[in-house]
């Protein structure tokens, strides 16, 4: 999520989207805040005019297309020509938000909300009061944070999460999906009619195969941007025209930077490219080795995705599949790892077929300790305090900071917050031993509200990330 300041507009905007045209054949450069957009084909050109005609309006803006189309960049537009270009700009991808924190992002907490909610937070429609609030992926939102986000836009105020004062703002909302939303509110799984008031106004971003004008221009400005030494051969430029680019623009230009990193000549060549691409694409030279070398790729799978799953693999190896140091390596968050070895249907197992740590059977399952180091709310009967956990197990806990663990040799009251989640547990407890340096060991006696449940989930995922296989 990004919040922008666009007080200054003319410090964003260095090109109007509807230039004087003078060449057709020409690319035009269009910059929209810090994002720069490469136009050549006629149909890029009116969506551009038709998203400056909408900016001046107030309706809703649903911007429909695939993934790696452009979709931000025609949101960006809309707001930065509209009369609310001098407020705030917020963008969140609802895809990225884990389900139990979309709600509290979105409209805000108050103090002591949930355990770890030590100070209020403004949710993200206050931050765009007066300016624009763009949902990405919208789609992907969970039906009761639907309902709430169809009042918000009939105007209705609303509560932060835990609060008592109500809310009430002044945003406009784009939004965008690469999902179909008519088919979703057909299987009833997003609602008609937060569908009927978020797309007042579409705009349907061509994909690049439908605009293959725009195709030349963007990979010569892509390799001119990281090396502009280099060049591309004539037949190259075909094979790109001809190939149809399921992933879009994204796609284009990993493939354009991965060719000149590889290439050893100053002109990319045909066989510089994947060979999705130059198998697609016969030149006297490669003709009678593509039928043989070239094998043709699934259903689907883009070049991107090749890439993106040999580097998860790669990462994966080198750590003995962690996948907390294989993010870590990455540059990725824990939570899109996995979400990643979902979508390349890449199984744990086959990670830790050969795993150097082993694997956990029900006792070992049992007895593995996560180590923490997060604050855990302690409740006796002489009071309430605070400690650190340094550890946990189903089965119990090892804490620093108690300064009298004798009163708690009688029973206390444990709560706390999962890692990474909103997920609470509350447990009966009773120490079962102190050392003099003040840490002491807990045993979990009664777990309520389904604590236990939730917490053998967390230790299981923690397990698979720190590479041990398991006995189901």
């Amino acid at each position: 999520m990004r919040v922008i300041d666009t007080s200054d507009r003319t410090r964003h905007i260095a090109g109007s989207l509807s230039p004087r045209r003078t060449d057709t054949a020409a690319p035009t450069a269009i910059h929209v805040h810090e994002m720069e957009a490469i136009v050549c084909s006629d149909t890029m050109r009116k969506l551009m005019t038709m998203a400056e005609r909408v900016a001046r309006g107030t309706a809703t803006v649903l911007i429909t297309g695939e993934t790696g189309t452009g979709k931000e960049l025609i949101a960006r537009a809309i707001h930065f020509h509209s009369l609310r270009s001098s407020k705030p700009w917020v963008d969140v991808n609802c895809a990225a938000l884990p389900e139990h924190l979309v709600e509290s992002e979105l409209f805000g907490y108050e103090k002591g909300a949930f355990s770890g909610a030590d100070t209020p937070k403004p949710g993200m429609f206050e931050m765009a009061d007066r300016g624009t609030l763009f949902l990405d992926e919208i789609g992907e939102l969970e039906p009761k944070i639907q309902v709430k986000l169809l009042r918000v836009l009939d105007g209705v105020p609303y509560y932060r999460l835990g609060g008592h004062r109500k809310v009430s703002v002044d945003v406009r909302i784009v939004a965008a999906t690469n999902r179909p939303l008519e088919e979703a509110v057909r299987q009833g799984a997003f609602r008609s009619d937060l569908f009927h008031r978020i797309g007042q106004i579409q705009l349907r971003v061509p994909p690049l195969r439908e605009r293959v004008e725009d195709i030349v221009a963007l990979a010569e400005y892509f390799l001119a941007q990281e090396h502009p030494e280099m060049t591309f051969a004539p037949t190259s430029l075909e094979i790109l025209k001809a190939y149809h680019w399921p992933g879009n623009i994204r796609e284009l230009r990993n493939v354009v930077l991965q060719a000149a990193t590889m290439s050893h000549n100053h002109e990319l060549r045909p066989e510089d490219f994947p060979a999705e691409l130059a198998g697609g694409f016969d030149t006297p030279k490669t003709a009678s080795a593509s039928a043989s070398a070239v094998s043709t790729p699934e259903k689907g799978v883009t070049a991107l995705d090749t890439m993106e799953k040999q580097a998860i693999l790669r990462a994966l190896e080198k750590v003995n599949g962690h996948q907390g140091l294989a993010a870590e390596l990455l540059g990725i968050s824990r939570r899109t790892l996995s979400r990643k070895l979902k979508t390349y249907s890449i199984q744990q197992k086959q990670l830790q077929a050969e795993s150097p740590l082993g694997r956990l059977g029900g006792s070992e399952q049992h007895y593995f300790r996560a180590t923490l180091d997060l604050p855990v709310s302690i409740s006796t009967p002489e009071g309430e305090f605070t400690a650190r956990a340094l550890n946990v197990s189903v089965g119990g806990m090892a804490l620093d900071g108690v300064a009298k663990p004798l009163q708690l040799s009688n029973g206390f009251k444990l709560r706390f917050t999962l890692p990474d989640t909103l997920e609470i547990i509350e447990t009966d407890a009773r120490m079962v031993w102190a050392d003099p340096e003040g840490k002491t060991g807990i045993r979990f006696v009664e777990f309520h509200n389904e604590s236990q449940a939730r917490l053998k989930s967390w230790l299981k995922e923690r397990q698979l990330e720190e590479g041990w296989a398991i006995h189901s």
